[in-house]
């Protein structure tokens, strides 16, 4: 069966987005690019789920119901059509809720771009849910969580909008996006407006406040107090919220040791912001409202910029929003960018070998491997740079346009590498058990036996998220399994994912 290529893209979100600025809602994620790495499967895969089908081994493949999306609704919604992703509709219907949130759940922390990318995709993807959905919104908020997780808090605001936020149900979702996003306030006037939507006393003790009730958010912040129903970790933020003048008996308060969106705003709103860098990560996106200093914004720029959250373009524009007036630590690896950057500008060859080495070991170090070529790969590739070839080969692979910039250096491990870009690569070439596994893997036409059965049964998102936790799981040294998990991703018609895997496993340092 015929493959065709795969995309697999960074898309930029509008620069110098600010916090006077509303979050991407449904509707603009239909009509603007998308603020996270995505990878868009534009393909006919190897293996197809519905009726009539058959795996490799010849087994029928059993057909799927397809239930109206607008039936299955909040846990229905995604943002990436089908249409978009190549992904089918049934992508979750043959798997349970259960099984599904258990899978979600253990993605990895921190993996490889290329697999971020298809995280954020299938997490983001318009689909029917797993067959035994009820109206708990359960696959919903697990798929909420794991974008909050990575930081991807617009994704995750636009997922719960287009659901729908004014409901019990997925209101307190929408409230804690919002809190992060830094734009709660129409959020607090719904809430104002209907204060069934949550039960969460301190959150309408906020709101009240937020939209000038403060005799009845007294009144609800006394009884609740009383009656032991306010959180104890939000107690005396909350009445300080309400009392400036709480904060002038001299109490010591303690940092928290549990942080909560409401918790986090709270602090602000009394002056006592909370760092982000010790913070769960979707907590960084509060850095990039343009209240805090510059160091600030580029650390939480850099964690972000890592899971995908955050385009290059965007972590650019903060790295030469102006001079750096210190050095060591990230302000050295601003410095080099920035040079870096204006030689690129001038197209001066000269400073640009100069100071490639220097700038390329400083991204490599802080994770960014990947940003790094994506901004830069395609014209670095087309430059002439003696002595830097096998450098700048191995970051052109690294960009999106890998399969173009291949056939340029002719050593044994350059070619290796071509014939991963290009889907072909030579086993005879191979060195390292890595390699071996590798080269194994795109000689492969079926998938991994363990996978083969969760296929024939039609649950096609079940298998993709085994595979992206497994290979990550491989990337540490388990040649095998590495060698399973890309012919899987290659015979479900994620050719273009497996490619950029195989290419980061090999160029980007293990902690990358």
């Amino acid at each position: 069966m015929r493959r065709s290529k795969i995309s697999a893209l960074i898309i930029a979100c509008a620069p110098g987005l600010t916090s006077a600025e509303e979050p991407l809602t449904a509707i603009d994620w239909l009509q603007e690019p998308a603020p996270v790495t995505v990878a868009q499967p534009w393909i006919e895969p190897l293996y197809r789920p519905g009726a009539g089908a058959t795996d490799q081994d010849g087994a029928s493949v059993p057909g799927v119901d397809v239930t109206p999306l607008a039936a299955a609704q909040p846990d229905a919604v995604g943002l990436l059509p089908s249409t978009s992703t190549g992904l089918p509709l049934s992508l979750w219907q043959a798997s349970t809720t259960e099984d599904v949130i258990g899978r979600i759940d253990r993605l990895p922390n921190a993996t490889l771009p290329a697999l971020q990318a298809l995280i954020y995709t299938v997490l983001l993807a318009e689909a029917d849910p797993p067959s035994d959905t009820e109206a708990t919104a359960a696959f919903l908020h697990a798929r909420v969580d794991a974008l909050q997780a990575y930081g991807a808090v617009d994704a995750a605001l636009a997922l719960v909008e287009r659901a729908g936020p004014q409901t019990p149900l997925l209101f307190d979702d929408w409230l804690d996006l919002s809190l992060l996003r830094g734009t709660e306030q129409s959020v607090c006037e719904v809430l104002a407006q209907n204060p069934t939507l949550t039960d969460d006393l301190g959150a309408r003790v906020f709101c009240l406040v937020r939209t000038g009730d403060w005799p009845t958010a007294a009144l609800i912040f006394d009884t609740g107090r009383t009656l032991n129903q306010l959180d104890p970790a939000n107690i005396e933020q909350l009445a300080l919220f309400l009392d400036p003048e709480f904060g002038s008996t001299g109490l010591d308060l303690p940092p928290p040791r549990s942080v909560t969106p409401l918790l986090f705003r709270l602090y602000e709103a009394n002056g006592a912001p909370l760092p982000t860098r010790s913070l769960r990560l979707e907590f960084a996106a509060a850095d990039l409202r343009g209240t805090n200093g510059w160091r600030s914004e580029i650390e939480a720029a850099e964690r972000l910029a890592r899971t995908g959250a955050l385009p290059a373009n965007r972590l650019l524009g903060l790295y030469t929003a102006r001079r750096p007036a210190a050095s060591g630590g990230i302000w050295d690896r601003v410095e080099h960018l920035q040079v870096f950057d204006r030689a690129m500008i001038a197209g001066d060859e000269t400073r640009i070998a100069q100071s490639l080495p220097i700038v390329w070991e400083d991204m490599l170090d802080a994770g960014l491997g990947v940003v790094f070529a994506t901004l830069y790969g395609d014209r670095l590739a087309r430059l002439s740079l003696p002595g830097l070839d096998q450098t700048v080969h191995g970051i052109s692979l690294l960009s999106q346009s890998y399969a173009r910039h291949t056939g340029k250096v002719q050593s044994r491990s350059a070619q290796f590498l071509d014939g991963v870009a290009l889907g072909s690569p030579d086993v005879n070439l191979a060195v390292t058990p890595t390699e071996m596994a590798i080269a194994r893997a795109f000689e492969q036409t079926r998938p991994a036996r363990r996978y083969a059965g969760a296929l024939s049964q039609g649950k096609l998102g079940e298998v993709i998220l085994d595979v992206i936790i497994d290979l990550d799981r491989a990337v540490s040294g388990r040649s095998a399994q590495i060698e399973g998990t890309l012919a899987t991703l290659r015979f479900v018609g994620l050719e273009d994912v497996a490619r950029q895997a195989a290419l980061q496993i090999l160029l980007l340092p293990p902690s990358s």
